[in-house]
């Protein structure tokens, strides 16, 4: 018997449907996930299997064949286990057709049946909700995101259980209730740029990079206010427009970053990233391409302390962003384009031991050392 469920997966920063279509046929029993799947989408059968019998539902002993359509977009992530385990149930009669037809179904099955979180859901709600979609089906951890979005219902159930019983019309679960974005009523930082005293220039210059939104350097000996001086630049930029605040809030929903509790990202991000880091890991990368710190950056603030130290491959990838805004990663799997519209803050001493020039302490560096 055959079943078609709509789930949802991420492609860049954007959702993407992915059709789950379910085939049940007589045979020696075998489970099989065809159309691209990664590593953590073939592990989706013994986490299905393992959710259905726990639950109290029949798993069929038989031939279970599932396609993940468009065949040649690689899936990852344990979002599908949900669109699975519901296709499974379609096809074996449990539930019917028609009962999922305009439900979009996203989630991470525990073995005992309940729903877990995953990253990247406001993404995949927002896409749902442009092609059209009625109802979408997400992890109760991810109700901050799904009250963001307009124009589509969204359902939160427990467990598998519970959402079989909203379907079959034995328990209707609640539609989650919608919240403003309000970036500048809320946004509070955990630092002030107004508790700097002193530093008159450098305060200065500052304000003059976050008014024109230009890239600055900053050089003195350690111990001079550096660091707490880059960290209070995004105090004082701009707040956050409700569509950058949208914008921010996917890319951290699609990097797990987004804690539990935050409903949006309100205050321009900040990222440090320490000296050590690879390019792939700056700029963004893996077999399916990832948001790296310039993307994470993207609206915020990117500072690079220790300026000297980063190796010359890192700093060279940061040339595109730079220019451009946005980042573009190719690998074999897929090639995709990143926002990465950010200011880049740095850092650095003016030798190697930090004190040349300095009016108190004697510079220890040799020329050749200083010249490098």
């Amino acid at each position: 018997m055959y079943a078609k469920v709509y789930g949802e997966t991420t492609c860049g920063i954007n959702g993407e449907q992915i059709i789950v279509e379910v085939d049940i046929s007589n045979g020696l029993p075998s489970f099989d996930i065809v159309g691209l799947p990664d590593t953590s989408v073939k592990e989706s059968r013994e986490r299905v299997r393992a959710a259905l019998k726990n639950s109290g539902l029949i798993f069929p002993m038989t031939r279970i064949t599932v396609n993940l359509a468009p065949a040649d977009l690689k899936k990852d992530g344990s979002g599908l286990d949900l669109p699975i385990a519901v296709g499974i149930l379609v096809s074996s009669g449990v539930l019917q057709q028609e009962q999922v037809d305009d439900t979009i179904f996203v989630g991470e099955l525990a073995l005992d049946g309940t729903i877990r979180q995953i990253a990247g859901v406001l993404p995949m709600i927002l896409h749902a909700r442009d092609i059209g979609r009625k109802n979408i089906v997400i992890p109760a951890g991810n109700c901050a995101e799904g009250r963001l979005v307009d124009g589509i219902d969204v359902l939160i159930p427990a467990s598998l259980l519970e959402l079989v019983e909203h379907l079959r019309g034995e328990k209707v679960l609640d539609v989650l209730d919608k919240e403003a974005i309000c970036a500048a009523a809320t946004s509070v930082y955990d630092v002030d740029f107004a508790e700097v005293r002193g530093q008159q220039v450098v305060k200065r210059a500052l304000e003059i990079a976050a008014a024109g939104g230009h890239n600055i350097l900053m050089v003195g000996s350690p111990g001079s206010g550096k660091t707490m001086l880059a960290r209070r630049l995004p105090t004082i930029l701009p707040p956050l427009t409700e569509a950058e605040a949208l914008e921010v809030t996917k890319i951290y929903s699609i990097a797990g970053l987004l804690q539990r509790q935050e409903r949006v990202m309100l205050e321009r991000p900040f990222r440090s990233p320490h000296h050590t880091i690879s390019s792939s890991a700056l700029i963004g990368g893996g077999s399916v391409p990832r948001p790296g710190e310039v993307t994470l950056s993207h609206h915020g603030v990117l500072f690079l302390d220790e300026f000297p130290e980063f190796s010359r491959t890192a700093l060279e990838v940061l040339r595109q962003p730079l220019e451009d805004g946005y980042v573009t990663i190719s690998r074999v799997q897929a090639s995709l384009t990143f926002p990465a519209n950010f200011i880049m803050c740095t850092a650095q001493n003016p030798c190697p031991c930090g004190y040349l020039g300095d009016k108190k302490r004697e510079c220890s560096c040799k020329q050749f050392e200083i010249g490098r």
